[in-house]
């Protein structure tokens, strides 16, 4: 007893020595954006011993971000980086005997994804494929003699002698989408590879989308999501087929819900299959949630397991004697592991706290699981699942993270001037815990149907190094609170949502926490549309950074991607005119406006265009309130050139810094 006193001193003295010798921790600053990993899609070996999973960084000299392939033990005690070339590769899946890991690359000049098998004996990894159109998703038989492929038609636009794109022709209802571009009637198929041969059989063809494939376990049939409806660019319809894993085989329909049923997942002894419908049975399903169903793989009734709880679940996966069905739950700012009891349909969380999981992957043999998990100070890691507790196995980021003061971030609940309780996250600066009165941002999430949660946010960080609090509002129209709070704004744009951010303001001054005279609102997407909404609403902020967001909506229709939401919102504009006008209040009151407001944008932005942004500064600048205008080239909807993801970080903190200090 001694002995172990006497050497638990040692250790605390020896750790008291290197304490002291440790330097002074810093701040994040935007450039550490080349810094941060990002780990993801961690997938178990059949034989449960290793997970696989990719991490992706920021390559300051190139300007882009690669992709590596990396796998660990079961205990974290191993951890090996597999793939390391300059071109990156992404969705790892283990062979089901595990002797090979597969992966996608365009790797040696190949102009898109292709598969490729890397031996865990040794060597080199080897090129599998040679397709021609665009792989979308694979999956292994269960043998492991095929490879079942989900892959757009390939693009016969380009001439071969001019390289000239020839023009679009379009005839679509729906015929823009970002990243995509403009759309022409190239359709998803599957298709089966087999593995030693390399003959490509074509299972599916025609003028309908097949994705999500999933094998039955003998190997014998198929399971996708399709849209078969009349047109289905006109509605957000999906239902559920099955087929023999055959060339000629014909579909089979098993659920026929009018809104979307997706991610099919089959029962150990392939009796049934596992899936997400949508809240909605309506075409549109914008403002929803997904709920747990089972369906007999032979057709039948479906059964909705998780309807009582009204949160939206993801990432089903079977338990080994196919009584219980694992998910995810998305609930009020965190993101949990629950088992679902087939039979009587009770829900049991099995791990949860303030953090949140993502990725769910079970073994071959339903007996091991693996998940991504983070919480406000840890960017998403690798975790196993061990009965009804986890532990982590990766440390990609830690040394990272430890030379960093973190900002302290806590959950509040306020409460709008209508009743509605609201949950939100304060991030408040590294040393200034007891601080009170300080400047604050207001960064506000897209979406809208999302929500912030008690996961790592290396923006909000970013910004609270400045010395600001900083303020996320799970405002009416976000997910974790419910499916009326989803619906609450409903064809009623910047309404609740600012009535519910000026309440988690009023709460905040009234809490002494932040200055009420040194408020600035900023956000991506529907959060730069909510800003504009917000600046148009109320002049306390001074300070607005309004980022790929819209105003003046009737200027939208039949510019961007939305056009099934809008008909089905909204209406036809020529019909409800003064819907629309009455929507677009921050444009047509942009003479109230005093908030000087930065606007960003995407050059190739489809999802919400540049004029969102080019409208409301032109506005700003004719009535003379400071503005300021930035395009970033090549870019679509989300920023991936790291160049320009660190620049849009500095630009807040000089914005907000010019005008909340």
């Amino acid at each position: 007893m001694k002995k172990w006193i006497l050497s638990l001193v040692l250790l605390i003295s020896g750790s008291t020595v290197t304490m002291a010798q440790m330097p002074a921790k810093r701040t994040f600053v935007p450039t550490d954006a080349y810094r941060l990993l990002n780990v993801a899609d961690p997938q178990v070996s059949p034989d449960g011993k290793w997970i696989s999973y990719t991490v992706s960084m920021a390559d300051s000299a190139k300007d882009k971000s690669n992709t590596d392939i990396w796998m660990v033990s079961w205990d974290g005690h191993q951890t090996v980086q597999l793939t390391s070339t300059p071109e990156s590769e992404s969705m790892p899946r283990w062979s089901p005997d595990g002797k090979y890991l597969s992966f996608l690359s365009s790797r040696m000049g190949n102009t898109g994804a292709q598969i490729w098998l890397l031996d865990r004996r040794g060597g080199e990894a080897r090129q599998l494929t040679h397709l021609k159109g665009g792989l979308e998703d694979y999956v292994w038989s269960p043998d492991g003699k095929q490879i079942l492929i989900s892959m757009q038609d390939q693009d016969f636009s380009d001439t071969a002698a001019t390289k000239t794109r020839q023009p679009y022709i379009i005839n679509r209802y729906h015929f823009k989408d970002d990243q995509s571009g403009y759309l022409d009637n190239r359709h998803t198929h599957l298709y089966l590879l087999d593995v030693n041969g390399k003959k490509l059989d074509t299972l599916t063809n025609g003028l309908f989308d097949e994705t999500m494939p999933a094998w039955s376990p003998d190997g014998k049939r198929i399971a996708f999501v399709s849209n078969r409806t009349s047109d289905p660019d006109k509605n957000d319809n999906t239902d559920i087929w099955v087929m023999n894993a055959e060339k000629g085989a014909t579909p089979k329909q098993l659920t026929t819900w009018a809104g979307s049923d997706t991610r099919p997942v089959w029962s150990p002894d392939g009796q049934f299959i596992a899936y997400l419908q949508s809240s909605s049975n309506q075409a549109f399903t914008m403002y929803g949630q997904n709920i747990l169903a089972v369906v007999a793989a032979n057709g039948g009734v479906s059964t909705l397991l998780t309807t009582a709880i009204d949160r939206p679940v993801s990432n089903q996966q079977w338990a080994a004697d196919g009584k219980y069905v694992y998910c995810l739950v998305t609930d009020n700012r965190k993101k949990y592991l629950a088992q679902v009891d087939i039979a009587s349909k009770r829900m049991q969380p099995i791990i949860e706290g303030e953090f949140c999981l993502e990725r769910l992957n079970m073994s071959a043999n339903q007996s091991q699981m693996a998940a991504l998990w983070s919480d406000p100070y840890h960017p998403y890691e690798v975790v196993v699942v061990e009965g009804n507790t986890m532990h982590r196995v990766t440390h990609m980021n830690d040394d990272f993270i430890q030379s960093l003061a973190l900002a302290k971030v806590e959950g509040f609940t306020s409460t709008s001037k209508d009743g509605t309780k609201v949950p939100c996250l304060l991030f408040t600066p590294p040393g200034m815990n007891n601080a009170s009165k300080l400047p604050a941002i207001f960064y506000i999430h897209g979406g809208p149907v999302a929500q912030d949660d008690y996961a790592f946010d290396f923006t909000r960080q970013i910004l609270a190094s400045g010395n600001f609090a900083v303020i996320g509002v799970n405002y009416r129209g976000s997910d974790g609170s419910g499916l009326a709070y989803i619906k609450a704004i409903y064809a009623d744009w910047g309404n609740k949502e600012i009535m519910d951010i000026t309440g988690a303001a009023d709460y905040l001054i009234k809490e002494g926490k932040i200055d009420g005279n040194r408020m600035g609102i900023g956000g991506w997407s529907y959060g730069g549309i909510t800003t504009n909404y917000t600046i148009a609403t109320d002049n306390r902020f001074k300070a607005a950074a309004s980022g790929a967001g819209s105003s003046l909506q009737l200027s939208m229709y039949g510019f961007d991607q939305y056009i099934t939401q809008y008909e089905t919102e909204l209406g036809k504009p020529w019909e409800h005119p003064d819907k629309w006008i009455a929507l677009s209040y921050p444009f047509f009151h942009a003479n109230k406006i005093t908030t000087p407001t930065l606007f960003m944008a995407s050059e190739k932005d489809f999802n919400v265009p540049t004029i969102g942004a080019e409208q409301m500064y032109q506005a700003l600048k004719s009535i003379g309130v400071p503005a300021e205008l930035v395009i970033y080239p090549g870019q679509h909807h989300g920023i991936t050139k790291p160049s320009y993801q660190v620049d849009r970080l500095e630009r807040y903190l000089v914005w907000f810094k010019k005008y909340l200090k």
